[in-house]
């Protein structure tokens, strides 16, 4: 049964509601609703019959649904040298270990920079701040040059280490690392614990939210990215889904026949993103609270 004294203590708060509560909880809803609207017309589209795809006025919701595009896109493959599986492989490995890769020397780096002194600490740390500023394709041809120079074209090296260079996951977790208390540092290092304990458990607990966070952010900038399946693979066996995908419509006869697989693959691409967001959202939310020791 219902307590009546919860009722009660519900009714009254209901009251206290003034009329600018109410209209910031409609236009929230609102809000809300319209920007579901993409991933709605997302998951339509990947649905639509080859005819309702050029309809014009375009329409929004799918009338006919299909399978016909999902079933095209395996059997489009099939023909190739390079199945759909492995696109999909080389994927779900480079995105893997250049999270892990992110997550793993952005906490040392940030905890460096935070909790440890170093001759040219705030020029290295400027360095990073700098770097921010700069957008990729700035720095195109000099990361060109040391992959060459490395030589890691055509493998799976040249998928993970550009990217594990993070300035913003750095720069997120040194403010959170900066909350932890020096003196809760101390007294581990006296009772014996080395620097890569204090990380594994003082500071990745208290960072929890912001790790999280970091990799949420990395796994959207790998999964979704073809720059390095562009410009350092010519194999085609070690290209990614994302870059598969763009293919699908280069070329004249590609424009309209694969419209639908393209449609397809712009969904799986899309629903581990949303996925991983929806598991993570509370971290996410308190990473934007910046919460930790106070």
């Amino acid at each position: 049964m219902t307590n009546p004294m919860l009722l009660k203590i519900k009714r009254l708060a209901f009251k206290r509601w003034d009329i600018f509560q109410i209209c910031n909880m409609i236009f929230l809803v609102v809000l809300s609703l319209f920007m579901l609207l993409p991933i709605v017309f997302i998951m339509n589209h990947a649905f639509k019959p080859i005819n309702e795809l050029f309809l014009y006025p375009p329409r929004f919701f799918v009338e006919n649904p299909t399978f016909f595009h999902f079933k095209q896109l395996f059997l489009r493959t099939q023909t190739l040298i390079v199945p759909f599986s492995r696109y999909f492989f080389n994927s779900l490995v480079s995105t893997g270990f250049a999270v892990l890769g992110i997550i793993v020397f952005s906490v040392a780096a940030a905890y460096a920079f935070s909790k440890q002194h170093f001759p040219g600490k705030q020029l290295f740390f400027s360095f990073i701040i700098t770097s921010l500023m700069f957008a990729p394709e700035t720095v195109g041809i000099p990361r060109y040059m040391v992959i060459a120079k490395l030589g890691i074209m055509n493998t799976y090296f040249v998928h993970i280490l550009p990217l594990i260079a993070a300035p913003v996951g750095v720069f997120l977790l040194k403010q959170f690392i900066d909350q932890v208390p020096n003196e809760l540092l101390e007294a581990a290092k006296i009772d014996g614990a080395k620097d890569w304990v204090i990380i594994l458990r003082i500071i990745v607990p208290v960072c929890l939210p912001a790790i999280a966070t970091v990799g949420i952010l990395a796994f959207q900038s790998t999964w979704s990215q073809t720059e390095t399946s562009a410009l350092y693979t010519q194999t085609e066996s070690m290209k990614t889904l994302p870059y598969y995908a763009m293919t699908l419509t280069n070329g004249v006869a590609n424009n309209i026949v694969g419209q639908g697989m393209a449609a397809v693959a712009g969904l799986m691409i899309f629903m581990p993103n949303l996925i991983i967001f929806l598991l993570f959202q509370r971290k996410i939310l308190a990473t934007m609270a910046h919460s930790g020791i106070k």
